[in-house]
């Protein structure tokens, strides 16, 4: 039985998954379009909750 925990992903690696800017990245954050959650002063997104941000934002377009 395999208890994999989803990825934490970093303020970089959204941005070069979404293919957007840092100050893009964080108006996401602030107007809570994207969810993110902080260790200490470390900003992280759960790499599910960026897939489904894309998912959201794919559906929205069609």
């Amino acid at each position: 039985m395999s208890t994999a925990m989803p990825a934490a992903l970093t303020v970089p690696e959204v941005m070069a998954t979404l293919r957007l800017s840092r100050s893009k990245v964080y108006d996401l954050i602030r107007s809570r379009a994207l969810p993110s959650f902080t260790i200490g002063r470390c900003r992280r997104f759960d790499a599910a909750d960026v897939a489904t941000f894309m998912r959201n934002r794919v559906e929205e377009n069609y």
